[in-house]
């Protein structure tokens, strides 16, 4: 069976595996405190269906407490560890089966078996919040091994950490024009598909949402990731296929193992 991979903007993916169904991040929104979508319909109701639920930090544009309200009763959810303390709107969502997790655990949903493992990124709900909780990316394995890589940094126990991959789901934007060292912008998740050595890759976290009032400030950088990433995956990975998706677009990928 084929691994099936949605993406549905910024960093919320649908992944489809041994008959299993994960979403990563859910932001389902049109406006974000200062950010506007600005491409892509919000995600149909279908979308909100899933067998696991995986955030990735606590950044609002990740753990998006009115989204993760939307999800049908009695969703699994995977959250960093420290989150129900940093973020008090999550213990309202008493209709979802909320567990927190952190680098290192294996859980089992259906027939996937989701690992945790690190990111390099602050994890905190806010830049100045008391409470620290870890960043997070997963390994879904099933019939195919995808890394959600959620928000990162390259660092040099990447590929050690993480494991050997299939696919892989990688940030290669954000949504302003300057992205720190704890982010994958085009180049460095070329670089990091490179040291992954993962056959297949999907671009994720650019082209979606952007500030109010910037649409004409270096338009460039809201548009152009994913084929600046396209590019250069070329050339530091050239065995690799790179799958550049559209708002809502899927791709089935056979694995060979």
């Amino acid at each position: 069976m084929p691994v099936e991979v949605t993406w549905w903007g910024h960093a919320t993916c649908t992944v489809e595996d041994s008959h299993t169904r994960v979403l990563t991040d859910p932001l389902f929104a049109r406006r974000l405190a200062h950010l506007r979508r600005r491409r892509g319909a919000v995600p149909p109701a279908e979308a909100r269906h899933a067998d696991v639920v995986l955030v990735s930090h606590l950044h609002a544009d990740h753990l998006h407490v009115a989204s993760l309200a939307r999800l049908a009763p009695g969703t699994r959810l995977f959250v960093p560890r420290g989150a129900g303390r940093a973020v008090p709107g999550l213990r309202r969502l008493t209709h979802l089966a909320v567990s927190e997790v952190a680098p290192g655990d294996a859980l089992k949903v259906g027939r996937l078996v989701v690992r945790v493992v690190p990111a390099r990124h602050d994890g905190r709900r806010l830049p100045v919040g008391r409470r620290r909780s870890p960043a997070l990316g997963y390994v879904l394995e099933g019939e195919a091994r995808t890394y959600f890589a959620g928000d990162t940094g390259l660092f040099e126990e990447m590929a050690e950490e993480v494991g050997p991959v299939d696919v892989a789901l990688l940030p290669v934007g954000g949504w302003g024009p300057y992205l720190g060292a704890e982010h994958l912008d085009a180049g460095r998740a070329a670089e990091a598909l490179a040291r992954l050595g993962a056959p297949s890759a999907v671009p994720v976290h650019y082209g979606t949402y952007w500030p109010i009032g910037m649409d004409a400030v270096r338009p460039h950088e809201f548009h152009a990731p994913g084929h600046e990433f396209e590019r250069l995956a070329a050339r530091h990975a050239p065995g690799a296929a790179v799958h550049r998706l559209g708002h809502g677009e899927s791709v089935r990928l056979e694995v060979a193992r």
